[in-house]
């Protein structure tokens, strides 16, 4: 213990932990910390949303040693909390030199069930925010640890609210909270659970001024594209072409447009239609459509073709390579 004093800089008397399971100013890290206040006890009342960040004491992400909150107000302004906890688990230097908690400093700090249960009623009654999906993981991990039930909370990830803000950030520094730090003149004490968690809190609200979106808007799920399927083209063929009395439909995404498919097709004869018949000769299907597996993945059009050519009916499926092979001078059959 007394080469870990000296090489993070404590006195015995200085890693003395607070009853309340906070560290006391005498004991926090060497390295300059914001002069932000932080609450000495769980806070009380009614927030807009609250972010939530842990620290772990080894690789073990069940190893919470510090929980922090941060409370945003209806005015937007944020009161901060952070709680040491003792993980009853070993501690990790790396760790130990990432945030600067040791085992000196939890030994009369709650474990995680008392630790939850302090502040449980506050996190059920509001929404969570965490800085990518490790804070869940790890809340969740240590109830399974201590033996507890994991309690129903409602979570969203200050991360994708970051990359639908700032998507010019995705490979030039990514969304992690070192990067926004800088790019949105964030200032907080990096790797403290109450600092991180104030920082997810900001983001969130940089967020909502840059989107002109409130919180409610910006944690519902993104809405999915839909699939945008060519129009259908139907053309006859030329009556002298080589494939001549042939029917052709096209399907999935063609490295030419549907437009010029449907001119090469008929031009060499073949009449081209929007769907699957009886009729039909011809299926072409995209190459890569072609890799997909069975099932609704697949257009109708190509199931439908399948399950006529698999009751017997003459029709044949190819991709576009194919295809134009076939143009070019292939045989029809």
């Amino acid at each position: 213990m007394a080469l870990f004093n000296w090489l993070f800089g404590r006195t015995p008397e200085s890693s003395q932990t607070a009853a309340t399971g906070q560290r006391t100013p005498e004991t926090a890290r060497p390295s300059p910390r914001p002069a932000f206040a932080h609450a000495d006890r769980v806070p009380e009342g009614s927030f807009r949303f609250i972010a939530l960040d842990v620290e772990t004491a080894c690789s073990d992400v069940a190893s919470i040693c510090q929980i922090g909150l941060a409370c945003v107000q209806p005015d937007n302004q944020i009161q901060t909390f952070s709680m040491l906890v003792n993980p009853g688990t070993r501690f990790d230097p790396f760790n130990i030199q990432l945030h600067g908690i040791g085992p000196d400093h939890v030994a009369n700090a709650p474990h995680f069930p008392d630790a939850l249960g302090s502040m449980l009623q506050l996190l059920t009654n509001h929404h969570l925010v965490q800085h990518s999906n490790f804070d869940k993981r790890a809340m969740n991990a240590a109830c399974g640890f201590c033996g507890i039930d994991t309690p129903d909370l409602r979570w969203s990830d200050s991360v994708r609210i970051a990359r639908r803000a700032w998507p010019e950030l995705k490979g030039n520094g990514g969304h992690g909270l070192a990067n926004l730090k800088r790019t949105l003149d964030l200032q907080f004490h990096h790797h403290d659970a109450g600092e991180d968690a104030r920082a997810a809190a900001m983001v969130v609200l940089h967020a909502e001024t840059h989107l002109r979106l409130p919180f409610e808007e910006l944690i519902k799920p993104a809405p999915k594209k839909k699939k945008s399927y060519p129009a259908a083209i139907t053309m006859d063929g030329d009556p002298n072409g080589t494939l001549a009395g042939s029917i052709v439909v096209f399907t999935g995404a063609l490295g030419m447009s549907r437009s010029e498919a449907a001119n090469l097709a008929a031009h060499a004869g073949m009449t081209v239609k929007a769907g699957v018949t009886k009729k039909t000769t011809h299926l072409v299907v995209g190459d890569q459509d072609l890799t997909v597996l069975a099932g609704h993945a697949k257009s109708s059009k190509h199931r439908k073709a399948e399950e006529m050519r698999d009751a017997g009916h003459p029709i044949r499926i190819m991709g576009e390579s194919e295809f134009k092979n076939l143009l070019s001078g292939g045989v029809a059959e």
